[in-house]
């Protein structure tokens, strides 16, 4: 009787990486059912169906910039610590750039993010610089750009304009029955990110420059240009995202997009994508969207005598989780086989 045939050892990682995601996709999503039983017993507001949509509604944004920073960290870069940055240039380029008409502003506000991403890509993909300074510093100079570009003012849309009205109008147009704008946004660019990472050359290149660096390198991969075009990527969903939200503050200023840097990173490790690169998809990056959704929904309907969950709780609370899944997802590598360090 013939030996089984062995499998080639390139083949046991590879193996050990899609049981891996595997695994991370099966939790997270047993988590979203676990926090679905844990809001359902603490309130029976919870699976309303208002409460539930809202819920989802507050996280499309959060969703559509953790789709783009999803391509940085699949990439083996971490996260874009300039996205409140790009998020607030966007938003504020867009208001200034009104008096042009509405696509006018749009496009001002698209081209403003594309312009910080370029920049990142080239200085982190071709110059090779360390993406958490670098992005870092960007996010420092972004902000010190509008502070002193708007002397540290708001701008205001004018409603009294029909550019004004439509972008105003823009983050609370429904597309189809509840479902508005941002999220019909969000489910296309998913959509569209699923694709492009799992059945593109470039979504081949990106996975192999996420698992080795040096071994894309040697293979022919422009890793220089994969690298790049996930910043690119990233900055462009930022760019749509602070669009929108400016539109729900209506208000342009410095501070829009605070705190998304770090919400989409937790949201993108939950949903399974590892730090080390190369694993995790877009299918898991939403699960872990719904997860910090759920999570913040949950806290906010616990009423138990006086004590209520602030919003620094649930810093707290977000801050733990993402320790938390580091720390295990890092354990877990470590004793498959696929190490982080």
């Amino acid at each position: 009787m013939s030996e089984p045939a062995s499998i080639p050892p390139a083949a046991r990682p590879e193996r050990r990486s899609r049981l891996h995601g595997a695994i991370g996709l099966v939790g997270v999503y047993g988590l979203v059912l676990a926090l679905f039983v844990l809001g359902s017993a603490i309130s029976p507001e919870f699976l309303t169906s208002h409460n539930l949509l809202n819920t989802v509604q507050a996280v499309a944004l959060l969703g559509i910039v953790s789709v783009g920073v999803a391509f940085i960290t699949f990439s083996q870069h971490y996260v874009d610590l300039s996205v409140p940055g790009i998020m607030a240039l966007a938003g504020i380029i867009a208001v200034s750039a009104l008096p042009y008409g509405f696509a006018a502003s749009l496009a001002a506000g698209l081209a403003a993010g594309l312009a910080v991403g370029l920049v990142n890509g080239w200085v982190v993909g071709y110059l090779r610089l360390n993406p958490i300074i670098w992005t870092l510093a960007m996010a420092s100079v972004l902000s010190g750009v509008i502070r002193k570009a708007y002397a540290g003012a708001q701008v205001y849309p004018d409603a009294a304009t029909p550019a004004g009205r439509a972008f105003l109008d823009l983050y609370h147009a429904a597309v189809v029955g509840p479902v508005s704008l941002p999220l019909a946004i969000l489910a296309v660019m998913a959509v569209a990110a699923h694709l492009l990472m799992r059945h593109t050359g470039f979504g081949a290149q990106l996975r192999l420059t996420g698992s080795s660096y040096e071994v894309a390198r040697m293979t022919g991969v422009d890793v220089r240009r994969s690298v790049a075009l996930a910043f690119v990527l990233s900055s462009a969903a930022s760019a749509v995202a602070g669009i929108l939200l400016t539109s729900f503050n209506k208000v342009g200023a410095h501070y829009v997009g605070k705190g998304y840097d770090f919400a989409a990173i937790t949201a993108v490790v939950v949903g399974g994508m590892t730090l080390a690169g190369g694993r995790g998809s877009i299918l898991g990056v939403l699960g872990g969207v719904t997860v910090i959704a759920l999570m913040n929904n949950v806290m906010s309907l616990v009423r138990v005598g006086d004590f209520t969950f602030s919003e620094f709780d649930k810093a707290i609370v977000q801050g733990a989780v993402f320790i938390l899944v580091v720390g295990v997802s890092s354990y877990s590598r470590r004793k498959t086989g696929l190490d982080d360090a």
